[in-house]
């Protein structure tokens, strides 16, 4: 039994590369750790054995969300913790944490996680929040991949509609691939999907993730197709998936050099998108179209929204335009003004990546 109530539960397959440094910082807080193999022929097994109270085998079906909840199934707490192997753990208060379980029981908690992004050989991070720790009795895993959490019970999900964001960071390095090896996860991402589509046709969110994975292939015609469809259904503006899907698809008119429609695509979403996300992306879509004043003003506006972390490194990216602009005015006092925070986000970088 853990000496925290809660279990951390992974799926791993082939994972000898992260799956030491995951568990080695995982190990010191007192949770859990349940490992369910799913057909490694490395060390992955071997690994395992030495940090996790349990190391269970799960017959690969193609679905990532059934090995999921079997993992939690086997686990001796109702709390579970859902993590990857290729994260770090850094930064956690288990006090803080036991005291947001009793405080909300029906609630789901929301994970920081940074991403390490590898782009033309340079590392880069993002950052996402993303839902992890659940309460088995109430939420399970559903979809085949980009598995998100559902209610048990239907009739219960304005009961179980709170979140709370958990005093815990994740570093993910799962991205931090070179080209060849993104590509082979991308096309079996891109296989599920597609299944997953089959058995619900109109499923924006499968679209949606259709149109990531075309994305980071180069697939740039095929990611707007799919964007396109995903919209077609009327998703929520609300929910976060689709403000990412909007941004995605101005990306991809951008790596078309198609800087028009970039802008256009856009337009219709300016009074309802207010991320910090669609702003930064908004304002490289101006500057693309030679409108460099809005574009400054859509930079500074971007670096003072709540949700401005989220930009990651492109927060960096508003600071170094904001400056460069300035600049290219003749404005070098007002540049200067940003120079600081400028220079303390790139040292940022340089502690996330060697966390």
């Amino acid at each position: 039994m853990s000496k925290v109530p809660i279990s951390a539960c992974l799926i791993a397959k082939n994972e000898e590369k992260y799956l030491e440094g995951c568990l080695q910082r995982l190990k010191p807080y007192g949770f859990e750790i349940i490992v369910t193999d799913t057909g490694s022929t490395d060390r992955t097994k071997e690994i395992a054995a030495k940090y996790a109270d349990k190391v269970l085998d799960f017959e690969w079906i193609d679905d990532f969300s059934a090995a999921r909840n079997f993992c939690a199934k086997n686990a001796s707490n109702n709390w579970i913790l859902s993590i990857d192997c290729d994260e770090y753990v850094n930064d956690v208060d288990v006090p803080k944490i036991r005291i947001l379980t009793q405080k909300f029981p029906h609630a789901l908690g929301i994970i920081n996680i940074t991403n390490i992004i590898l782009n033309n050989g340079e590392q880069q991070y993002g950052r996402e929040q993303v839902v992890r720790f659940y309460n088995r009795r109430h939420f399970s895993f559903i979809n085949r991949i980009h598995e998100q959490l559902m209610v048990n019970d239907p009739s219960k999900v304005k009961v179980y509609d709170e979140r709370f964001i958990m005093p815990m960071e994740l570093i993910h390095h799962g991205y931090a691939i070179g080209p060849e090896e993104m590509k082979k996860k991308q096309e079996r991402n891109l296989n599920l999907l597609l299944k997953s589509l089959e058995n619900n046709p109109e499923d924006p969110y499968a679209c949606f993730q259709i149109g990531q994975s075309h994305y980071v292939l180069g697939n740039y015609e095929e990611a707007i197709k799919y964007y396109d469809k995903a919209l077609s259904y009327n998703p929520s503006l609300g929910l976060e998936y689709v403000q990412l899907l909007i941004v995605g698809r101005a990306n991809a008119y951008k790596r078309l050099g198609r800087y028009n429609e970039e802008l256009q695509s856009l337009l219709p979403y300016v009074d309802v998108c207010k991320s910090a996300k669609f702003t930064f992306i908004y304002a490289i879509a101006n500057y693309d179209n030679d409108e460099i004043l809005k574009a400054l003003v859509l930079f500074i506006k971007a670096t003072t929204l709540p949700d401005a972390q989220k930009l990651g490194e492109n927060l960096t990216d508003c600071y170094r335009n904001i400056i460069a602009i300035y600049r290219k005015m003749g404005e070098n006092d007002m540049a200067n003004m940003f120079v600081e925070k400028y220079e303390a986000l790139v040292d940022e970088k340089k502690r996330i990546l060697n966390a």
